[in-house]
Order: structure tokens, then C-alpha cells, then sequence
């Protein structure tokens, strides 16, 4: 039998309230919505739901509010097959929600923290032990950032290879940027943080154009595949949960970066971040077929 690669997912879990529109409405401007749903997201859990998607045995590390959301969405992880021992209920407090509004074939997005505030240091090293037990381990920057730096320290004091995935953008220490071992900003977010500039460990997701990363110190890039586009929001998460599956699995740099962007592409031919994404017999026929 083959070993699942174990993944763990250090990040936010949300309630994504989204609403569908023709056209983003201006500034003090009224327009009529499509559609709105309720669809559990969160880049943390979106994220695990990707790895988890994809064949990898996924710990989720987390916190939710004790409100009906909070319910929902730890149902949604076991649905999906993802460990939440380590996920936690917060009293009193509600889960982190994401107003997200679709339109012309993009999006626009609104965070609000809830009980994703409340991963902190100390939680992380209460959950030590599922970081340690990991192939890889993934992390976004939903929750605070001295939690993202103390998880890439730790990682890195015990040879866990972490993937950071800076979304939404802001500035670590520059020696939580050297620990980590890959960092996957989107284009818009490698200007912000890096100024275009380059080293190894970066991974740019640069949606239409593909991606493009360094290996051997020579720039490498990775062109996008035809898809018909119905809902981006899912599209990074499904490529740093696919990135982190591929590498645990042992796959060179170049073979990971493929794989990704391959489920990336799948996973937006579907309205809602995790509903659109593939299997892992899905990605390797789409790449077959490709």
C-alpha cells in the first residue's frame, strides 16, 4: 500500500458569505446580486480540503467560534476527511468569516478574523506534536502574523519542511523568510513583498500567465491551461494544497509545480473555493489529456 503523504495545515477556517453580480457596484452605488450562498472556506481550510482532495492524510490546526457556523464547518473538514483534534471551539467568540463578492470573472474579498485570531503561539506549541508528525506543512496569513513566524521557526528548528503561502500580503522578519522552505505569493503579492526580485525558495502564481519559480538558479515558468473560468477564489489554495501533496510525495520541484497548476486550473470550473476542487486521478488525466 502506498503511503499517504501527512500533511498539516496551520491557517484559517471561514465562512465564506458570497454573492454573485454582473458588475462590482462603484463606490456609493447600488447594483442587483445574482445569487448568495453560504460555502465553508477559509485559505487554511481550503488549503487541507485541497491536500485532503488529493490523497494526503491532512491535519487541520485552527480555531472556530462556538456559533452555528462553527458547527458547519467543523463538519465540513470531517466531510472531507480531515483530521480536527487540533481544531478549536472558542467561547463566546464567532468563526472568521470572508464577504466575497463575484463578478466579471473575478473577485473581491473582505476578511474578518473571529476566532482565527485566536491561533496563537501558544496554541501552536499545544499542537506541536501534529507539526512534528508531518511530511510538509502549509500556512497562510489569515491568522496572526507572530503565530505564522513562531510555526516557520519551529519547523525549521525540527527539519519540517513549510510552505508559506503570504496571502493577504504583509512583511515577516527576514529570517522567517530564509527559514521557510518555499514561499508562494501570487504576482501581486511577490511585488509587494519582494520587488520583483528572485531566489529559490519563491513559487509565483501569476494566474492567466501560469507560474514561475527559480531551480538550479535558472528562472523557470510554467504556462496556465485553457479552463473555462466560473470562480477563482479557490484557485491558490488548490495550488498550495497540490504543491505540498506532490512534494511530500517526493516529486522534483518542476514535477510539483506542474501537478499544482494543473489542479489549479481544475478548480475554478466550479462557483466556490473548495467545491471545484479535483481529485488526484482527476489532475493526472487532465495532465494526460493536456
Amino acid at each position: 500500500m502506498v503511503k499517504r503523504p501527512k500533511i498539516t495545515v496551520v491557517g484559517s477556517i471561514n465562512m465564506d458569505l458570497v454573492t454573485s453580480t454582473d458588475l462590482f457596484p462603484a463606490q456609493g452605488e447600488t447594483v442587483r446580486g445574482n445569487d448568495f450562498q453560504t460555502i465553508p472556506g477559509g485559505k487554511g481550510a481550503n488549503q487541507a480540503v485541497a491536500s485532503a482532495r488529493l490523497g494526503a492524510d491532512v491535519k487541520m490546526i485552527g480555531c472556530v467560534g462556538d456559533d452555528a457556523f462553527g458547527d458547519e464547518l467543523l463538519d465540513n473538514l470531517r466531510t472531507e476527511n480531515i483530521a480536527v483534534d487540533n481544531v478549536a471551539r472558542i467561547k463566546d467568540t464567532r468563526s472568521g468569516l470572508a464577504n466575497i463578492v463575484l463578478s466579471e470573472k473575478d473577485n473581491r474579498i473582505i476578511i474578518i478574523s473571529g476566532a482565527n485570531a485566536h491561533v496563537t503561539p501558544d496554541y501552536i506549541e499545544k499542537t506541536k506534536a501534529a507539526i512534528l508528525d508531518s511530511d510538509y506543512v502549509l500556512i497562510q496569513f489569515e491568522i496572526p502574523k507572530e503565530t505564522i513566524e513562531y510555526c516557520i521557526h519551529m519547523c525549521a528548528e525540527h527539519d519540517i519542511p513549510i510552505i508559506v503561502n503570504p496571502a493577504p500580503a504583509f512583511g515577516l522578519a527576514q529570517d522567517s523568510w530564509h527559514k521557510a522552505s518555499y514561499i508562494t505569493p501570487n504576482q501581486t503579492e511577490w511585488q509587494q513583498l519582494f520587488n520583483n526580485n528572485w531566489n529559490e525558495k519563491l513559487i509565483v502564481t501569476r494566474g492567466e500567465q501560469g507560474v514561475s519559480f527559480i531551480e538550479k538558479s535558472k528562472e523557470k515558468h510554467i504556462s496556465s491551461h485553457p479552463v473555462n473560468v466560473v470562480d477563482t477564489t479557490g484557485a491558490g489554495d488548490t495550488f498550495n494544497g497540490a504543491l505540498a501533496v506532490a512534494l511530500a510525495e517526493g516529486k522534483s520541484i518542476e514535477e510539483s509545480v506542474k501537478f499544482a497548476n494543473a489542479a489549479a486550473a481544475l478548480s475554478i470550473g466550479k462557483l466556490g473555493a473548495q467545491k471545484g476542487m479535483p481529485t488526484k486521478e482527476q489532475v493526472e488525466q487532465f495532465i494526460l489529456k493536456d
